[in-house]
């Protein structure tokens, strides 16, 4: 535990993850919010931004006027590209300063494999290999070791939460998946009605980005599938993602199998919760929380299984994840500042 504050910096402040990592850093009781920085917006208060934000923080600025001397840990809320540079740039001159990248920067291990999903050459490969990719439940020994901690996807996390576990146990074959997850729009930014040109937007839902969404480079990675299924949707709503989980099984009666394995993998991990067996599931209880809740269920078809897996985007998929990291990387409680 550090003897002092956490000394904190948050570069890009005002996206919708950027002003939930403000708003969840600005309640922690381990945390000195510093330097709020934007390209667009600086001088103004964040709260112009958040009305939640109530405490008093400073003005934004540009990152250019950060003393990384008075920093111990920099958050990267960034589009996708942005955080490799900056820490390329401070990684080897302010040794003690610490990293959290909620960008897919850091994600895939492989440049080639980066390349080919994000259309761009990685700009700082020699610090990969210095990196973690960390969902805390499954890296939490590891992230201390750590000075660049790179935030899982949303959907990636709703995913893996359900899977790893079932895979590490042999219950399930990796070619008997298919997955159909939904996000509320925050998940695709502040420019989500560009990006989803429709009339009707808020009256409606969507399939996109069918067999090429980003967020699978990193199932392909950490989990060591590839021939599965998985389908994103938006729909009108501001937050929240449910995925549902189909799997191929001999006879369905093994659910209750995946439920005992699942209730034991997380019975001392405080996030994730597994509500139930043949139950139902939405987002209603893990909105504006770092909880995943995860239901496991028979299919009509006595050859599947359904599991539902809920989080908050914007929380566990995101901000709420990566305070988590940061508790682990600096030797707090888990759930400190975190609900």
């Amino acid at each position: 535990m550090p003897n002092h504050k956490i000394k904190v910096a948050v570069i890009g402040s005002t996206g919708f993850v950027g002003l939930e990592l403000v708003y969840l850093l600005s309640r922690h009781p381990e945390v000195r919010i510093e330097y709020l920085c934007s390209q667009s917006n600086t001088g103004k208060k964040i709260n112009l931004f958040d009305k939640r934000i109530k405490k008093k923080l400073p003005s934004l600025v540009n990152e250019k006027k950060i003393k990384w001397n008075k920093v111990d840990v920099v958050f990267l809320s960034l589009p996708n590209g942005k955080a490799q540079n900056i820490t390329k740039k401070l990684y080897s001159k302010f040794n003690h300063l610490k990293f959290i990248d909620l960008s897919a920067d850091f994600r895939i291990k492989k440049p080639k494999i980066f390349k080919k999903w994000y259309l761009n050459e990685h700009k700082a490969k020699n610090l990969i290999k210095n990196s973690i990719y960390s969902i805390p439940e499954f890296t939490k020994k590891k992230v201390s070791q750590f000075r660049i901690i790179s935030n899982p996807g949303c959907y990636a996390t709703s995913i893996q939460l359900v899977l790893k576990p079932l895979l590490i146990s042999g219950l399930i074959k990796k070619n008997s998946i298919i997955i159909d997850s939904k996000s509320g729009y925050s998940g695709a930014g502040k420019n989500f009605l560009k990006k989803f040109n429709s009339k009707n937007f808020f009256s409606s839902c969507a399939s996109y980005s069918v067999n090429k969404h980003r967020h699978m480079a990193e199932i392909d990675q950490e989990l060591k599938i590839s021939n599965y299924s998985f389908n994103p949707h938006i729909i009108p709503t501001y937050r929240g993602i449910i995925s549902s989980i189909y799997i191929d099984v001999k006879q369905n009666k093994i659910a209750s199998k995946f439920f005992k394995v699942l209730k034991n993998f997380y019975k001392n991990k405080p996030f994730v919760q597994i509500k139930g067996f043949n139950k139902s599931l939405g987002t209603n209880d893990v909105l504006h929380t770092n909880k995943c809740q995860i239901t496991i269920n028979k299919s009509r078809n006595s050859k599947k299984i359904i599991i539902f897996s809920a989080l908050d985007n914007l929380v566990k998929g995101a901000a709420g994840q990566a305070i988590q990291n940061m508790n682990l990387l600096f030797n707090l409680k888990e759930n400190k500042g975190l609900r």
